[in-house]
């Protein structure tokens, strides 16, 4: 997979893309029928931050029907939310080589994933004696075939699975499309590499967290400039923390906290990115585009409960908590990054990166359909943490042993 050809950057305002967000919407908008996408809604002007944010609508979706997208301007966050609404479909719609048995039954002919890494549901032991559904991807460290448990790459969630599945805390978690293999690889190995970082950064201490809170003065980035000055001016307080991990590629959360309704929505979003500025805008707009979510109230996992007074002012008073105890100190300037003209080279140093700290296995799954042409993949990485954010999230080795550091 990745002898997939070359594919080299040619935008680089606010993302890397190998071609112009607009360019890659108008590829995608004839499809639209072909995956239930119905609407594309400019929610903008819903909010006083008025950073571009788009809705995404798949009404007879197999999982969530509403998507949201992000960016520095619209284009870029309208091809944010179809491509994420398209990626979707295909794993909803996943046509793999499938094999069925047991783990004990399958690893005498075929090389399986390392099924203790992968993330676990509360209370649940693997059964290596127990039949389930395998899907065939590649590992990117040794470029050779591997086999993966099929509940971990389809994104079925309104009917029963298939045999045997629940075995794992399955999500959307490193799934990505692209206008390249390679694209979409790298967007996918980004977002597993976040969601380790948030959930190591959330299971810290106290003082390791406040730490890190980076000083917004010293981001020199244009366009990251323009989202916080935009956030400032909307009356918000922000707090951006590094929570860069031992893999090595930089990443953020950023949280902000309303300053003129006492009641208002918090916002809170995680970016990483081998450019650091990337990763920093990547935080900035969804902290913004999950704020706009609360505000719309669409998706199928917001409640009644999280628009209630008690609700809304606890997590107004925890977020501002956070923010206000933490000194700024952290240097944008000293947190790593790296800029590549291609999605090779990308990729071939993010599975580096994951493999120097002992991950022998990052594994890609080619979702693509040849009659659409749209490259999805999605990747696994067994040893890294799962989203804590999953309801059903369970604290992986790398997690238990940074929860042990704070004794």
């Amino acid at each position: 997979m990745l002898n997939s050809g070359f594919a080299h950057k040619s935008f680089f305002f606010g993302t890397h893309r190998l071609i112009e967000p607009h360019a890659t919407f108008d590829r995608v908008k004839p499809f639209f029928s072909d995956f239930g996408i119905t609407r594309v809604a400019n929610l903008s002007g819903l909010d006083r931050i008025g950073l571009p944010v788009v809705m995404v609508c798949r009404p007879n979706a197999r999982s969530s029907a509403v998507f949201h997208g992000k960016g520095i301007d619209l284009p870029s966050a309208k091809a944010s939310g179809v491509m994420e609404a398209i990626e979707t479909w295909h794993a909803e719609h996943a046509e793999l080589p499938l094999r069925f048995g047991s783990f004990d039954e399958l690893r005498a002919r075929f090389q399986l994933c390392d099924v203790d890494g992968l993330p676990a549901l509360p209370n649940v032991m693997f059964d290596r004696s127990r039949p389930l559904l395998w899907a065939e991807g590649r590992n990117l460290v040794t470029d050779r075939p591997i086999w993966v448990p099929f509940e971990l790459v389809h994104a079925i969630s309104t009917v029963s699975g298939p045999p045997s599945s629940n075995c794992f805390a399955a999500g959307t978690n490193g799934l990505a499309s692209g206008n390249h293999i390679l694209e979409a690889m790298s967007h996918a190995l980004c977002e597993v590499i976040e969601r380790d970082a948030t959930s190591l950064w959330r299971c810290g201490r106290a003082t390791e967290q406040d730490g890190r809170r980076l000083d917004l003065s010293s981001v020199d980035d244009s366009a990251c400039r323009t989202v916080i000055e935009c956030l400032d001016a909307a009356r918000f307080d922000i707090g951006v923390f590094d929570i860069t991990t031992d893999v090595g590629v930089a990443a953020f959360q950023c949280l902000i906290v309303d300053r003129v309704e006492e009641l208002g929505h918090i916002g809170t979003g995680a970016g990483c990115h081998p450019s650091r500025e990337i990763a920093l805008l990547r935080a900035l707009t969804e902290a913004a585009q999950v704020r706009m979510t609360y505000i719309l109230g669409s998706r199928e996992d917001i409640t009644a409960a999280d628009y209630a007074t008690e609700t809304l002012r606890g997590r107004n008073i925890a977020t501002g908590d956070m923010i206000q105890r933490s000194a700024p100190t952290r240097s944008f300037t000293g947190v790593p990054t790296r800029s590549f003209e291609d999605f090779n080279t990308e990729v071939q140093w993010l599975v580096g990166r994951l493999e120097a700290i002992g991950l022998g296995q990052v594994i890609a799954v080619d979702l693509t359909k040849d009659e659409l042409a749209i490259p999805v993949v999605r990747v696994l990485v067994p040893g890294l943490e799962g989203s804590d954010h999953h309801p059903f999230y369970t604290q992986g080795a790398r997690a238990r042993a940074k929860a042990r550091d704070r004794r």
